[in-house]
Protein backbone atom coordinates (compact mmCIF):
# COMPACT_ATOMS: atom_id res chain seq x y z
CA UNK A 1 0.00 0.00 0.00
CA UNK A 2 2.93 2.30 0.34
CA UNK A 3 4.28 1.85 -2.68
CA UNK A 4 0.79 2.98 -4.04
CA UNK A 5 0.65 5.70 -2.01
CA UNK A 6 4.39 7.14 -2.66
CA UNK A 7 3.48 6.49 -6.92
CA UNK A 8 -0.27 8.07 -6.26
CA UNK A 9 1.40 11.50 -4.86
CA UNK A 10 4.51 11.48 -7.34
CA UNK A 11 2.01 10.88 -10.49
CA UNK A 12 -0.30 14.22 -8.67
CA UNK A 13 2.60 16.31 -8.21
CA UNK A 14 4.00 15.69 -11.64
CA UNK A 15 0.65 16.49 -13.16
CA UNK A 16 -0.05 18.90 -11.13
CA UNK A 17 3.53 21.03 -12.07
CA UNK A 18 3.40 20.11 -15.75
CA UNK A 19 2.96 23.00 -18.13
CA UNK A 20 -0.41 23.21 -19.42
CA UNK A 21 -0.24 23.76 -23.09
CA UNK A 22 -2.99 24.88 -25.39
CA UNK A 23 -3.71 22.84 -28.38
CA UNK A 24 -1.94 23.75 -31.72
CA UNK A 25 -4.24 24.92 -34.22
CA UNK A 26 -3.55 23.53 -38.14
CA UNK A 27 -4.97 26.93 -40.64
CA UNK A 28 -4.82 26.04 -43.85
CA UNK A 29 -6.34 29.00 -46.12
CA UNK A 30 -7.41 29.06 -49.68
CA UNK A 31 -8.11 31.36 -52.11
CA UNK A 32 -5.18 33.75 -51.34
CA UNK A 33 -4.44 36.21 -53.96
CA UNK A 34 -1.01 34.42 -55.31
CA UNK A 35 -0.34 35.62 -59.08
CA UNK A 36 2.84 35.16 -58.81
CA UNK A 37 5.85 33.76 -57.37
CA UNK A 38 6.67 37.27 -55.72
CA UNK A 39 3.16 37.42 -53.60
CA UNK A 40 3.62 34.02 -52.79
CA UNK A 41 7.10 35.11 -51.42
CA UNK A 42 5.29 38.18 -49.77
CA UNK A 43 2.29 35.79 -47.79
CA UNK A 44 5.66 33.80 -46.78
CA UNK A 45 6.96 36.58 -45.03
CA UNK A 46 4.35 37.48 -43.64
CA UNK A 47 3.17 34.53 -41.74
CA UNK A 48 6.93 33.84 -41.14
CA UNK A 49 7.10 37.04 -38.82
CA UNK A 50 4.12 36.64 -36.42
CA UNK A 51 4.92 35.06 -33.03
CA UNK A 52 3.20 31.79 -32.61
CA UNK A 53 3.63 31.08 -36.28
CA UNK A 54 5.38 28.14 -37.13
CA UNK A 55 5.18 25.22 -40.37
CA UNK A 56 4.20 28.15 -43.09
CA UNK A 57 3.78 26.16 -46.41
CA UNK A 58 3.08 28.47 -49.34
CA UNK A 59 1.91 27.37 -52.87
CA UNK A 60 1.28 29.59 -55.31
CA UNK A 61 -0.37 26.94 -57.55
CA UNK A 62 -3.00 25.80 -55.34
CA UNK A 63 -3.30 29.63 -53.81
CA UNK A 64 -3.00 28.08 -50.03
CA UNK A 65 -1.03 28.97 -47.27
CA UNK A 66 -0.65 26.40 -44.50
CA UNK A 67 0.74 27.15 -40.97
CA UNK A 68 0.77 26.12 -37.49
CA UNK A 69 -0.02 28.48 -34.98
CA UNK A 70 0.38 27.97 -31.02
CA UNK A 71 -3.17 28.75 -30.31
CA UNK A 72 -6.27 30.28 -31.97
CA UNK A 73 -5.03 33.87 -30.84
CA UNK A 74 -1.62 33.31 -32.88
CA UNK A 75 -3.71 31.98 -35.71
CA UNK A 76 -5.58 35.13 -35.83
CA UNK A 77 -2.58 36.80 -35.36
CA UNK A 78 -1.35 35.86 -38.47
CA UNK A 79 -4.69 36.88 -40.49
CA UNK A 80 -4.27 39.90 -39.39
CA UNK A 81 -0.81 40.25 -40.65
CA UNK A 82 -2.13 38.69 -44.15
CA UNK A 83 -4.81 41.31 -43.96
CA UNK A 84 -3.17 44.39 -43.38
CA UNK A 85 -1.02 43.60 -46.24
CA UNK A 86 -3.96 42.94 -48.57
CA UNK A 87 -4.48 39.35 -48.46
CA UNK A 88 -7.56 37.57 -47.49
CA UNK A 89 -8.51 33.94 -47.53
CA UNK A 90 -10.67 31.21 -47.41
CA UNK A 91 -10.49 29.68 -43.65
CA UNK A 92 -12.78 27.06 -44.37
CA UNK A 93 -15.05 28.18 -41.75
CA UNK A 94 -12.89 28.41 -38.78
CA UNK A 95 -14.90 29.07 -35.74
CA UNK A 96 -11.88 30.29 -33.59
CA UNK A 97 -10.19 33.31 -35.89
CA UNK A 98 -11.16 34.30 -39.49
CA UNK A 99 -10.48 37.51 -41.66
CA UNK A 100 -12.03 40.51 -39.93
CA UNK A 101 -14.86 42.28 -42.34
CA UNK A 102 -13.14 45.63 -41.67
CA UNK A 103 -13.83 47.37 -45.32
CA UNK A 104 -15.89 49.97 -44.21
CA UNK A 105 -18.77 48.56 -47.18
CA UNK A 106 -22.19 49.62 -46.90
CA UNK A 107 -24.32 47.24 -48.92
CA UNK A 108 -26.10 49.59 -51.69
CA UNK A 109 -26.01 50.38 -55.57
CA UNK A 110 -22.86 53.08 -56.25
CA UNK A 111 -21.90 54.63 -59.42
CA UNK A 112 -18.14 54.29 -58.08
CA UNK A 113 -16.00 52.60 -55.35
CA UNK A 114 -12.62 52.99 -54.29
CA UNK A 115 -11.00 50.71 -52.55
CA UNK A 116 -7.50 49.97 -50.88
CA UNK A 117 -4.95 48.29 -49.03
CA UNK A 118 -5.26 45.37 -51.42
CA UNK A 119 -1.92 43.78 -52.36
CA UNK A 120 -0.93 44.98 -55.84
CA UNK A 121 2.65 44.47 -56.51
CA UNK A 122 2.94 43.17 -60.44
CA UNK A 123 0.58 43.36 -63.78
CA UNK A 124 -0.41 39.98 -62.24
CA UNK A 125 -1.99 41.43 -59.46
CA UNK A 126 -3.87 43.98 -61.99
CA UNK A 127 -5.23 41.21 -63.63
CA UNK A 128 -6.59 39.06 -60.98
CA UNK A 129 -7.80 42.61 -59.35
CA UNK A 130 -9.91 43.12 -63.23
CA UNK A 131 -10.82 39.17 -63.06
CA UNK A 132 -12.59 39.11 -59.85
CA UNK A 133 -14.90 42.34 -60.30
CA UNK A 134 -15.53 41.08 -64.11
CA UNK A 135 -18.57 38.97 -62.84
CA UNK A 136 -19.87 41.39 -60.56
CA UNK A 137 -23.16 42.70 -62.47
CA UNK A 138 -23.17 46.58 -63.29
CA UNK A 139 -19.05 46.74 -62.75
CA UNK A 140 -18.11 48.79 -66.40
CA UNK A 141 -14.03 49.75 -65.49
CA UNK A 142 -11.46 50.29 -63.35
CA UNK A 143 -8.57 52.50 -62.73
CA UNK A 144 -6.39 49.57 -61.13
CA UNK A 145 -2.45 50.44 -61.91
CA UNK A 146 0.19 47.64 -61.08
CA UNK A 147 1.74 48.70 -58.24
CA UNK A 148 -0.48 51.41 -56.57
CA UNK A 149 -3.22 50.07 -53.90
CA UNK A 150 -5.96 52.11 -54.65
CA UNK A 151 -7.77 51.69 -57.36
CA UNK A 152 -11.62 53.55 -57.99
CA UNK A 153 -14.18 50.75 -59.93
CA UNK A 154 -17.27 52.35 -61.79
CA UNK A 155 -20.59 51.44 -62.94
CA UNK A 156 -23.97 50.72 -61.15
CA UNK A 157 -23.45 47.81 -58.83
CA UNK A 158 -23.44 46.81 -55.65
CA UNK A 159 -20.91 47.92 -53.32
CA UNK A 160 -20.80 44.80 -50.94
CA UNK A 161 -20.61 42.44 -53.76
CA UNK A 162 -17.51 43.78 -55.31
CA UNK A 163 -15.75 43.61 -51.75
CA UNK A 164 -16.91 40.09 -51.53
CA UNK A 165 -15.65 39.67 -55.12
CA UNK A 166 -12.22 41.08 -54.25
CA UNK A 167 -11.79 39.24 -50.51
CA UNK A 168 -12.93 35.83 -52.65
CA UNK A 169 -10.44 36.29 -55.06
CA UNK A 170 -7.96 37.21 -52.35
CA UNK A 171 -7.43 40.64 -51.97
CA UNK A 172 -8.26 42.00 -48.41
CA UNK A 173 -9.49 46.24 -49.27
CA UNK A 174 -10.76 49.06 -47.73
CA UNK A 175 -13.89 51.23 -48.92
CA UNK A 176 -12.09 54.65 -49.27
CA UNK A 177 -14.48 57.01 -47.63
Amino acid sequence: MTKFAVLAVTVGVLAWAAPVRAAETKVELKSVHMCCPGCAEAVDEILKKVEGVSGVAVDQKTRTARFIATDAKAAQKALDALAAEGFHGDTGGAKDFAFKDDSGVKAGQVKSLTVTGFHNSCPGCVKSFREAIKDVKGVTGDNAKSKVTTAEVTGEFDAAELVKALNKAGFHVKVKQ
